[in-house]
């Protein structure tokens, strides 16, 4: 009556995968658990969770994720559904697209940005909608 089903072996690690410093990895991930990057990204990246761009961490590409902290580098386009956290060792250059924004104090936040709470998805669609006839 009260039994679980097996948890997997990631259930029982954490759900968050991690690239360490001096690892370049040049093509897209696309992930469903959290990330913490502290080497080298040279592509695109796609997480339903978190992403952390760490210290000695870079990414070169687009980001589409739910929340994220930076403390190294980003250069490209990142689309952030709910929180952005730019520390302040980071440095952020391209285009920013995010429910909210931190930046502490020394980032380097070269981008433009436009904030919109409460994104779920974005999507660039010019069509309008249809007017009903009567």
């Amino acid at each position: 009556m009260f039994e679980k089903s097996p948890k997997s072996y990631t259930d029982l690690l954490g759900k968050t995968n991690r690239i360490v410093e001096g690892t370049t990895i040049k093509g897209d991930i696309i992930s469903p658990a959290d990330f913490r990057l502290d080497g080298h990204l040279i592509g695109n990246f796609q997480t339903k969770g978190k992403i952390v761009i760490g210290p000695a961490g870079s990414v070169k590409g687009d980001i589409v994720c739910k929340n994220a902290d930076i403390e190294g580098q980003f250069s490209g386009k990142i689309q952030v559904a709910e929180i952005l956290n730019i520390k302040s060792k980071a440095t952020i250059q391209g285009d920013v697209i995010c429910g909210k924004l931190s930046v502490e104090p020394g980032a380097e936040f070269s981008a433009s940005c436009v904030m919109k709470p409460s994104t779920k998805t974005i999507t660039s669609s010019n069509e309008q909608p249809k007017p009903e006839e009567k």
